[in-house]
């Protein structure tokens, strides 16, 4: 069975917002729903896959480290959609993490780029094609 849902507390919620309006189409998902209380996204299209709704953190602190998220991947169609996703987070000045390259210690074919969006979340976009 697929996940269902991820749901994320952030620190500031329009800001979020923001960022993740610029983003996510990028690895296809579409805006699902957006109030004073939440927001989220789906895959584009109709297409299955897990839904990501944000939500106001009562308090601020995220930490990789920490026991909890460590970080989120998302499946992008082509290297080219990698190095598109890398070059919007080079844009806004987030912390890159790893510039697209293959990653030879995960199952291959694995193409990838990580950087650290927003309230420090480390974030992927990952292609699982050669080519």
């Amino acid at each position: 069975m697929a996940l269902g849902h991820l749901g994320i507390n952030v620190t500031d919620l329009v800001a979020a917002r923001m960022y993740y309006d610029e983003l996510m189409p990028m690895l296809e998902y579409e805006r699902l729903l957006a109030d004073g209380t939440q927001f989220a996204y789906r895959p584009a299209g109709g297409k299955i896959g897990t839904y990501v709704f944000f939500y106001p953190a009562s308090e601020p602190g995220y930490a990789p480290g920490r026991a909890g998220l460590q970080h989120l991947a998302f499946m992008v169609r082509t290297r080219a959609d990698v190095a598109k996703v890398h070059a919007w987070a080079l844009s806004r000045g987030d912390e890159i993490i790893h510039a697209p390259q293959e990653f030879p210690q995960y199952p291959p074919p694995y193409y990838a780029t990580f950087w650290i969006g927003y309230d420090g979340v480390m974030l992927e976009a990952v292609c699982h094609k050669d080519a």
